[in-house]
């Protein structure tokens, strides 16, 4: 009887959170740690916690944005890459990024239309001055890019949701007769443009690649010395209500989802608020596109202008669309550096609202290429062309944090770090499980309790690490 009496004197919240299974998976510097398990916590009751007591506040009661994806660009760099890999590597780098189980399950992915830098050279689809587009034909892809991406979308069980992005339209199309070097799309072009993503469309469906979607025109405005097309954020609007938006619509694409800017964060509240504001291009808009390169400024990542898109306009979706480090060199795949900004800006990107996460080149060779400019560029996975091996940068493990354990159909919720030395974001995922991402880019080990619901679990954080907290 007594012991009857002491079980029901046990607060209800603590009964049922002392039953909950929470397993820590980390990577840290200095350690051999790299998506591994290496801790099990349990909750006991913790009310009112301190200041002098750091916590990670986790709060389910409260949701936000629901979860698409992570994934990465499937490129011809990254396909010509692939092609290079002994069988066995092949199918390494397929179970590493696909398989959820054995690696970290990606379930989005972008490539381009035609080329872009990193191909092996410039090309598109169509003859010169074809503007009937009779002769188009991505027969250039079927050697490399098409049963690469048909690999993934196998390796990923079959589903892989892909969308598309041009550099730059036809030279024939522009005003500077080329591919390269910005120009901008001629007024007579447009509606020839709009059937060009059309005819994409349907030839890589037709060729068993399902599109989910497609942005406008990768950095509109970045004139580079490879492929890129000039829009102001008028000519983005315009070209969007007038000609591709209809054009998709009258295709029977109105499902596909439209991506608008593809640019960085520091222009992104103008480029929304020009679009967005204008409700016959807003229709066709599904969401707002962003890089993270505004940093080349000297500044910091702008997330603020993300925060504003998003409360502005809360019927659309905000998706980071591309971002890598820069200025490839061999001597640097070891840099812990490499996984922290993947996972500052994923942290940060969540929070202020982005729905689906996409890396630049899923896979580049020894030289950070192929790429016909000689933009060199670090993806979080390398192939040594030369021994057949693939190496591991840590930016894969860092962005597995988040892709292995947040699933599709996730919704984000409340997460609160009371030490600025502890970035989080968490979900909850539609099995019923929390996710929990801690990071600690600092030198010191951090310990912390992770609160819910009035009960707290005693954990700790490395020096230069990140945690995925798995609550079941």
């Amino acid at each position: 009887m007594k012991r009857m009496l002491a079980m029901l004197m046990v607060p209800a919240c603590l009964s049922v959170q002392a039953q909950k299974k929470i397993t820590v998976y980390t990577t840290a510097s200095q350690t051999d740690l790299r998506l591994s398990q290496n801790a099990q916590l349990s909750f006991k009751e913790f009310k009112q916690p301190l200041e002098t007591q750091p916590c990670v506040f986790i709060d389910p009661a409260n949701t936000f944005q629901s979860f698409i994806g992570i994934g990465a660009a499937l490129t011809d760099a990254s396909a010509e890459t692939f092609a290079k890999l002994p069988k066995p590597e092949q199918q390494e780098f397929l179970r590493a990024y696909f398989d959820k189980d054995k690696g970290i399950g990606y379930t989005l992915a972008r490539t381009t239309i035609h080329s872009c830098d990193f191909s092996s050279g410039s090309y598109t689809y169509v003859s010169d001055n074809d503007t009937a587009l009779k002769s188009f034909s991505v027969a250039h892809d079927e050697q490399y890019r098409i049963p690469f991406i048909k690999q993934a979308i196998q390796a990923a069980g079959g589903k892989l949701t892909t969308y598309v992005s041009p550099w730059s339209p036809p030279a024939w199309m522009k005003d500077n007769n080329s591919l390269l070097q910005g120009g901008k799309l001629r007024p007579e072009a447009r509606q020839q443009w709009a059937n060009y993503f059309v005819k994409f469309i349907k030839t890589y469906e037709a060729k068993g690649i399902p599109i989910w979607g497609l942005s406008v025109q990768n950095e509109p405005m970045a004139k580079q010395r490879w492929e890129s097309c000039i829009f102001s954020a008028e000519e983005e609007r315009d070209f969007i209500k007038q000609y591709l938006g209809p054009t998709l619509q009258k295709a029977g694409m109105s499902s596909k989802k439209l991506i608008a800017w593809d640019h960085n964060r520091d222009l992104l509240y103008q480029r929304a608020s020009v679009i967005l504001n204008d409700k016959e291009a807003a229709k066709y808009v599904w969401g707002i596109g962003f890089h993270w390169y505004e940093t080349w400024t000297g500044g910091p990542m702008q997330f603020d202008n993300l925060r504003l898109v998003n409360q502005a306009f809360p019927g659309k979706n905000l998706i980071f669309t591309e971002g890598c480090k820069e200025k490839f060199h061999i001597d640097s795949v070891n840099n812990w550096s490499l996984g922290e900004k993947y996972g500052y800006s994923m942290i940060n990107d969540f929070n202020n609202g982005t729905v689906a996460w996409t890396d630049w080149n899923i896979l580049l060779d020894e030289t950070g290429g192929p790429n016909h400019v000689g933009n060199f560029c670090f993806a979080p996975v390398h192939a040594d062309t030369k021994t057949g091996k693939l190496i591991y940068t840590n930016a894969y493990y860092y962005i597995g944090h988040f892709s292995k354990f947040i699933r599709p159909g996730a919704r984000r919720i409340g997460a609160s770090s009371s030490r600025a030395q502890l970035q989080t974001t968490a979900f909850a995922n539609t099995d019923g499980s929390i996710v929990v991402v801690v990071m600690n880019t600092t030198d010191q080990k951090l310990p912390y309790h992770l609160w819910l619901k009035g009960n707290g679990a005693a954990t700790e954080s490395l020096p230069h690490s990140i945690s995925t907290i798995v609550i079941k």
